[in-house]
């Protein structure tokens, strides 16, 4: 079957020697709806990849609070993301396709890519592809990968993991992928924080905000989450996205990524290795935070373990994107979460003190489906 490349297509506001999508660019397409009538098909039944939220520019007081939070947390990221490309560096070397997953995965593989660019001098390949839960990866883009770049292998990247559904999803598509292909594909995601203990690759496991995760396109590089709509994509297609050309205005997607790569500067190459060969040492994997998921969604009577969002990122996602119903909080005064009271506010949803889970905080989101 000959993939519909579509690659040297300029999309998005980052540069191509950082990142190259294999994306179909649906830009010219309607596929948003309001929060709640969106939020109202998902529960229906309709899948969440099949449509897209609408994307705005951040209000200036919540901006303000991204730049205050990149001030204060860059040097942390710098340090979580030199542990994780030093890790991934002594896998496979210059043999390596940085593969993230779009869209929360693309700035962290970019940073990964700068700091092997200005630690070793070496360019990897980057490349940003989709994979959707319950309907697995965008094979059309392996293929392109492997056959660009024959003996290399492809490490998966992304930003943080909440309860391991996205790591069980490349686990079930990497199997899937063998089965029809008989090409082994290395499963291991390497992400920045791995507060719920589902890889053994990542650059802490700490449950802390990653100021990337506060916004929506405008810091990912003004693309939108992927789509995997029948009605656009055809058996030939990468899966799609669309880039929001419209808010450039407000982008500051390269702006943060420079603070972060500045910060690389101030890394201690002896803090580094110490994290490294502690992390080593904590290779488990128990997919813990789903333990407690299953645990909330009992006390809380709620239906599915897909309305229990935990830790910061997924928290945030579920106030930008989704109906909100209560938000649990360790402890609402932790600096973490600043941004998460300032939205949970506006939008009239009330915060719980929880200290007793691992997370940081933790969304569960509302049920607007009745039975029947």
């Amino acid at each position: 079957m000959k993939i519909n490349a579509q690659q040297k297509v300029k999309f998005g506001s980052y540069d191509k020697e950082d990142v190259i999508f294999l994306l179909k660019d649906l830009s010219g397409i309607s596929l948003e709806g309001s929060t709640e009538d969106r939020e109202k098909k998902i529960q229906g039944g309709a899948h969440y990849s099949e449509t897209l939220p609408i994307e705005y520019n951040p209000p200036e007081h919540y901006l303000q609070l991204f730049w205050e939070t990149l001030h204060d947390y860059k040097d942390k990221v710098a340090r979580s993301i030199a542990i994780v490309a030093e890790q991934i560096y002594q896998k496979h070397r210059e043999q390596t396709v940085l593969v993230s997953l779009a869209r929360a995965g693309t700035p962290i593989g970019i940073l990964i890519k700068r700091y092997l660019k200005w630690k070793y001098n070496v360019s990897l390949p980057h490349y940003s592809i989709s994979i959707i839960r319950d309907r697995g990866i965008d094979e059309n883009a392996i293929h392109y990968m492997l056959e660009a770049h024959k003996g290399y292998a492809l490490q998966f990247i992304d930003g943080w993991t909440g309860k391991g559904a996205i790591s069980i999803e490349l686990t079930k598509a990497c199997e899937i992928f063998y089965q029809k292909y008989q090409v082994r594909l290395d499963d291991t995601l390497a992400v920045l924080a791995d507060p719920g203990y589902c890889t053994t690759l990542y650059g802490t496991r700490e449950d802390f905000l990653i100021p990337s995760a506060c916004l929506n396109s405008t810091v990912s590089g003004l693309v939108s989450r992927t789509v995997l709509n029948d009605a656009y994509i055809g058996q030939a297609d990468f899966h799609g996205a669309k880039y929001y050309q419209e808010l450039e205005p407000y982008d500051v997607s390269k702006v943060y990524l420079d603070n972060i790569t500045e910060a690389f500067q101030k890394v201690n190459p002896a803090y580094i290795a110490e994290k490294i060969s502690a992390n080593h040492l904590d290779q488990t994997v128990d997919f813990r935070g789903m333990q407690e998921v299953l645990a909330i969604k009992e006390e809380f009577h709620i239906d599915s373990t897909h309305y229990v969002k935990p830790g910061v990122g997924e928290t945030t996602r579920v106030l930008l994107r989704r109906v909100p119903w209560k938000i649990l909080m360790k402890d609402p005064d932790s600096p973490y979460v600043k941004h998460i009271v300032m939205l949970a506010k506006e939008r009239g949803v009330e915060v719980i003190p929880y200290p007793n889970m691992s997370y940081t905080c933790c969304g569960l989101i509302k049920k607007v489906v009745q039975e029947g």
